[in-house]
């Protein structure tokens, strides 16, 4: 038995194939939410967005919590943490509804395989929360490959006002280690620093601070970068032994870092939400917060961890 099968979570795909759909199986979840006196979130976005917030009663609208999802979850390594069990811990004792569309037609290949970590490991997050999680598939602009990845990440498939269990689910755990593939290599053009006993934190940051400033990243996003790498070299120095190899270069839009060292990261869900005082966890939660994409790779020889921070 899963841990999502053993809980209390419902967690569906719900696949739709145009703004009628979309709408209908949206606002039916939403409204019998309402009725059934439970909290209700929607968490997408454009154009769904505009057409779930034209569509309620102006009651309706003042009850539920809404967030555009291309902001709140712009990293979705932050969408459990600060989104999902944010607002099942507003609501303690109650089962809440929630609407999540992590997935859309317009994220990058980058983004995609933490997009699909991210469902599955609601599944492990959640798994004993009093919460139904509806997550929205466009049909007509996703994949196939990404449509049948839904199939393996969510529990309950739903179309057309109709549920059903998915033949494909499996253990959440398992299917998130396999979109931790590995990265490509970094470009031969970016620089790097050795972490060492003479390069810790403040040298770490002295290091992108330049780097940022030299390709003309707006200075909010070069603070934010440099918080990122001070908690990523932090972590190397407290618990992977003090050594470690950080890389900077531009891509797009944005600049990528990565930290690489011997440290062994096991809990899946570290920096998604965000951990007890005596915990650790507490760096990779800051830097899921400040970047607009983490990827924790998990290698045999210790970790990779690559961010990506926009420009503006």
């Amino acid at each position: 038995m899963t841990a999502s099968a053993a809980g209390t979570l419902e967690h569906d795909a719900l696949f739709y194939t145009d703004a009628a759909s979309y709408r209908s199986g949206c606002l039916d979840f939403v409204r019998t939410g309402l009725t059934q006196n439970e909290p209700v979130l929607v968490a997408v976005p454009q154009p769904g967005l505009g057409l779930i917030r034209s569509a309620l009663t102006p009651d309706e609208a003042e009850a539920v919590r809404i967030y555009d999802m291309s902001v709140a979850g712009r990293n979705p390594g932050r969408i459990i943490g600060t989104v999902l069990m944010a607002f099942v811990r507003e609501h303690p004792g109650r089962r809440v509804r929630m609407i999540g569309e992590p997935i859309w037609a317009g994220r990058t290949d980058d983004e995609y395989p933490a997009c699909a970590e991210h469902e599955a490991l609601i599944n492990v997050a959640l798994a004993d929360a009093p919460a139904y999680v509806l997550c929205p598939y466009d049909v007509r602009k996703l994949g196939r490959d990404v449509l049948t990845d839904a199939t393996r990440t969510h529990p309950t498939l739903a179309a057309g006002g109709e549920r059903w269990d998915s033949p494909a689910y499996t253990d959440p755990v398992a299917v998130a280690a396999w979109f931790d593939r590995p990265p490509e290599p970094p470009p031969s053009e970016a620089e790097v620093l050795v972490i060492g006993p003479s390069t810790g934190p403040s040298t770490a940051r002295r290091f992108v601070h330049d780097y940022a400033m030299r390709v003309g990243m707006k200075p909010e996003r070069v603070s934010d970068l440099r918080t990122a790498v001070q908690e990523l070299v932090v972590n190397t120095v407290v618990h992977a032994g003090g050594s470690g190899l950080l890389m900077v270069w531009t891509s797009g839009p944005q600049v990528v870092c990565q930290v690489q060292d011997g440290g062994r990261i096991t809990d899946p869900l570290v920096g998604r939400r965000p951990p007890a005082p005596p915990a650790v966890g507490h760096g990779l939660f800051t830097v899921h917060q400040v970047c607009d994409l983490v990827r924790v790779h998990r290698r045999r020889d210790g970790t990779l961890v690559r961010i990506h921070v926009n420009f503006e």
